[in-house]
């Protein structure tokens, strides 16, 4: 059992514009309406780089800010953990297109934005940070792959780490054969020991077997969940908005879950 404290959340999403202005939906005290993910290029990036960051740059950096500002901390001094199913969905589309057509010539910018550590690089550009930085893939298990690298980190290395989980759809054909239901991010600044700014104790432990995965309360909410892989996640940040104890089951790979307690400070 690994044992971490959370100080900053960031959270983009279809009808979740924000950590502050969701945290009585994700509790279920306000309605849940679904709208489009509210997407915007970060004023961390120079102006050169906000023209080139696609979908995938956008969120990560997005929920990655809001984590920091309300945590207080300097984003130079954190490291990250990015996880995601897929990276950047319409860039691969868009060089499939041109692999499969005469001539075929990729930009350098499709093909820098092409690789999966894409958004980590855009991040390490726009916080200043020299810090260690880890980009995962694990299907639809890639949110508890992320927490669990993030833990990992947290408890071996005694590492302050910002965990950024984000997902996008694919366009069609790629749509057809792997649908991600909509564009979501979110973000966890996590710590090896309490501080002041502490908002709740995660204990995080991997189990043997399959569990019943924690549902969202709301319809709307668990289509989300279920339809968007980094949106795993969301149990975890309900549980946040509620200031409550909890237990959860979130799917890992290979028959495995992850059993996660929680306990506000």
């Amino acid at each position: 059992m690994m044992r971490l404290y959370v100080e900053g959340i960031g959270l983009l999403g279809p009808g979740l514009d924000g950590w502050s202005a969701s945290r009585d939906v994700l509790a279920g005290t306000t309605p849940y309406v679904a709208a489009p993910t509210s997407l915007r290029a970060s004023d961390m990036l120079p102006a050169a780089e906000r023209r080139r960051a696609g979908v995938p740059i956008k969120l990560a950096l997005a929920v990655g800010q809001e984590a920091f500002l309300q945590a207080g901390r300097d984003t130079k001094t954190t490291s990250t953990v990015f996880t995601s199913s897929g990276g950047d969905n319409d860039n691969v589309h868009a060089i499939n297109g041109i692999l499969a057509t005469a001539p075929r010539e990729v930009s350098p910018t499709r093909f820098h934005n092409s690789v999966h550590n894409a958004a980590a690089g855009y991040w390490c550009i726009a916080a200043g940070t020299h810090e260690p930085s880890t980009s995962l893939c694990a299907y639809d298990a890639s949110f508890a792959a992320g927490l669990l690298e993030s833990a990992t980190q947290v408890t071996v290395d005694d590492a302050t780490v910002v965990l950024i989980a984000y997902d996008h759809p694919y366009p069609e054909p790629l749509n057809a054969v792997r649908p991600i239901a909509a564009a979501f991010g979110m973000a966890l600044i996590l710590t090896p020991r309490k501080t002041e700014k502490s908002l709740a104790t995660i204990e995080v432990d991997i189990v043997s077997g399959n569990g019943q995965e924690t549902a969202m309360r709301d319809a709307g909410l668990e289509a989300l969940r279920s339809g968007v892989p980094a949106a795993r996640g969301l149990p975890l940040l309900a549980a946040l908005a509620r200031g409550e104890a909890a237990q959860l089951c979130i799917a890992y790979l290979d028959d495995n879950h992850l059993d996660i307690r929680i306990a506000p400070c």
